[in-house]
């Protein structure tokens, strides 16, 4: 996994997301051929939102998304905009293939699954923060110093 932080002319950030889209129905849409376009469909709107696409995987029923994002988006925002875009560049690349599946233009399940992804633990997080103002933690400052 991409590791690096990056920066902007205010903030330093390393921001990852692990981000589920499941198909209408959880019908059985993704073939690997339409697997392999969402992946390239997912790269560039991602490009577009100054985000980009780590890992991508799925089965014939959702996919996820590892992506890296800026600290300036609304995070609703970019889903439904993925969610939204991705579909319709589906239905016109696979719109035969998805008609067997969907009498109308549908294509994922309104609800998505969306958590941060960091390195470090949730536990290691939470007891740095608690750490914060005690003597031990200005001990191991004075040590890094």
């Amino acid at each position: 996994m991409d590791n690096a932080n990056r920066s902007s002319s205010h903030a330093v950030f390393n921001l990852k997301l692990h981000v589920v889209f499941v198909t209408k129905y959880r019908r059985p849409t993704l073939n690997p051929e339409l697997l392999a376009y969402l992946e390239s469909a997912f790269a560039e709107i991602l490009a577009g939102w100054r985000c980009r696409l780590l890992e991508f995987g799925g089965e014939a029923d959702h996919v996820h998304l590892l992506i890296d994002i800026h600290p300036a988006l609304d995070i609703s925002v970019l889903i439904n905009n993925l969610k939204t875009a991705s579909a319709r560049r589906a239905r016109n690349r696979f719109g035969e293939h998805l008609a067997g599946f969907y009498r109308k233009p549908l294509f994922w399940h309104r609800a998505y699954f969306v958590a941060s992804v960091g390195d470090a633990s949730l536990e290691t997080v939470r007891a740095y923060v608690q750490s914060q103002g005690t003597e031990e933690h200005a001990r191991k400052s004075a040590r890094r110093a």
